[in-house]
């Protein structure tokens, strides 16, 4: 649809920069630097202070107790350092072999449905931070007070999770590691070291329980046979071509493995880290994927985000892969499909932002399974907001609902035929400083005892066809599969 008029606007707006001479993101067009980037008000890193986390009436805690947490450096336990997870509760966020790993909880909120599920988080976390009592002795973004989280894609679902960890091993890739040790106040503090049997690593202060893989799988359809689903797509692109407004829909489907034992996270943490290294492995709360899209990254100041949507499979040759990826870059629906998505994550970020870059054009991610168009955009932020506040401000995007996003999601609360709970919705970490990295719940699986419930979706726009979205929904179910089939 290159000469559609309605498309104009949405072209314009991602125009912000022109491409800097380095080839990266432009200069910005619309907003200038702040003349002190940090303002006056900092805390002990150099990051903005302030009330990042917002204040509530929220409980420190499931019993309203005072945490009592530590960070220490460590031995770099290694690439394979979530191996070093030693019970299967597991949580996790992981990317080139680095990132966060850790078990148990020291403190949990379970949030009710509710557009206001992430302020009441913020508000928790704040309150349990300040009741805090913190020695770090690491001061790096990802040490000190940690949650881990995953929320749910619809506002109308219950289920968003926010878990603060007892134990915390971190890595960052260039041999520096911590270990942060979380437990309430009056409690044995099981700190770095203490504890430990003989010669073992500073984080083993308990019994191993080695990783069982889950052993035979056998599937099962989802709330949707394959067929019921590409005729939910085709009542989408009708609905669409037919519509004044709508032009993009998400839809995704399910599908149930039962496995003959139960399936332990860690199994499926080390098999995705293997072979998606530049994705973002995670795991909350039994969900666990490995997601290529970044939805929102704050460090200080600084924001980050990578938008992906257009999709096209890997070649079986060098030759034909080549031209598979040529085909994406070069097609009018699959490059709508991303103006979308990229215009709905700049258009809620950029109120936000003092400084905002977007890459000039879209650029090729290839994965091991699928090749994306992914678009990346970095900002500076005009005030002080947490990565929760980011993450509550700028989902659901295009990339996952649709275009415009409340009458893309009245749609797919009507054809998919079920709720998707934490499928699409944010998924990451943030520290007590409000610094954090929050992906896409995509490529995963939501594990209960011995079942998963895998997930896919497609953009549906107006040019898409049902057999060729039921296709790609096979090749974003491959990871998963992958990772509950293979053997080790």
């Amino acid at each position: 649809m290159p000469g559609d008029p309605r498309r104009a606007p949405l072209i314009a707006r991602l125009a912000f920069g022109k491409p800097g001479k380095s080839g990266g993101p432009g200069l910005p067009l619309d907003f200038t630097v702040m003349a002190e980037p940090y303002g006056t008000d900092s805390d002990r890193r150099g990051h903005p202070g302030g009330d990042q986390c917002g204040a509530g009436q929220c409980g420190a805690g499931q019993d309203g107790g005072r945490l009592v947490v530590r960070s220490v450096p460590v031995p770099d336990p290694g690439d394979d350092f979530l191996g070093q997870i030693p019970v299967p509760a597991a949580v996790a966020w992981v990317r080139q072999f680095a990132g966060l790993a850790g078990w148990g909880e020291a403190a949990r909120v379970t949030l009710p449905a509710g557009a206001d599920r992430f302020t009441a988080a913020e508000k928790w976390l704040r309150e349990l931070a300040d009741g805090a009592q913190v020695e770090d002795a690491v001061r790096r973004s990802g040490s000190g007070l940690v949650a881990f989280g995953t929320f749910t894609f619809d506002d109308a679902s219950d289920g968003s999770v926010l878990i603060v960890p007892r134990v915390v091993l971190g890595r960052d890739g260039t041999g520096n590691a911590w270990l942060t040790t979380v437990t309430p106040a009056g409690e044995a503090a099981g700190a770095a070291g203490e504890g430990r049997a003989g010669d073992g690593p500073p984080w083993a202060t308990g019994p191993f329980q080695p990783p069982e893989p889950p052993g035979d799988i056998r599937w099962h359809d989802g709330s949707l046979s394959a067929m019921e689903w590409e005729q939910a797509v085709g009542e989408a692109v009708r609905r669409i071509r037919h519509s004044a407004g709508l032009r993009k829909v998400v839809l995704a489907r399910d599908l149930h493995a039962s496995a003959e034992r139960p399936v332990d996270p860690r199994v499926l943490l080390r098999r995705l880290a293997a072979r998606y290294p530049g994705c973002y492995t995670f795991a909350v709360d039994g969900l666990v994927g490995a997601t290529p899209e970044l939805l929102i990254s704050r460090n200080g100041w600084e924001v980050g985000s990578l938008v992906l949507a257009g999709t096209t499979p890997r070649g079986a040759s060098a030759a034909e892969d080549s031209e598979l990826a040529r085909g994406l870059l070069g097609s009018a629906k699959e490059n709508e499909e991303h103006e979308y998505a990229a215009a709905s994550l700049c258009d809620k970020l950029a109120p936000l932002c003092s400084a905002m870059y977007i890459a000039p054009r879209p650029e090729l991610i290839r994965l091991p399974n699928v090749q994306h168009l992914g678009t990346r955009v970095r900002g500076t932020l005009a005030a002080v907001r947490s990565a929760l506040a980011l993450v509550g401000a700028v989902h659901p995007t295009a990339a996952v609902g649709g275009t415009p996003t409340d009458a893309a999601v009245e749609v797919i609360r009507e054809l998919e035929s079920m709720d998707r709970e934490r499928y699409a919705g944010p998924v990451g970490w943030v520290d007590a400083d409000g610094n954090g990295e929050w992906g896409i719940a995509l490529r995963c699986a939501q594990l209960a005892g011995n079942r998963a419930r895998l997930f896919a979706g497609c953009g549906i726009v107006a040019g898409s066809d049902p057999a060729a979205e039921l296709a790609e929904t096979e090749s974003k179910f491959r990871p998963m599969r992958t990772a509950l089939e293979q053997a080790d």
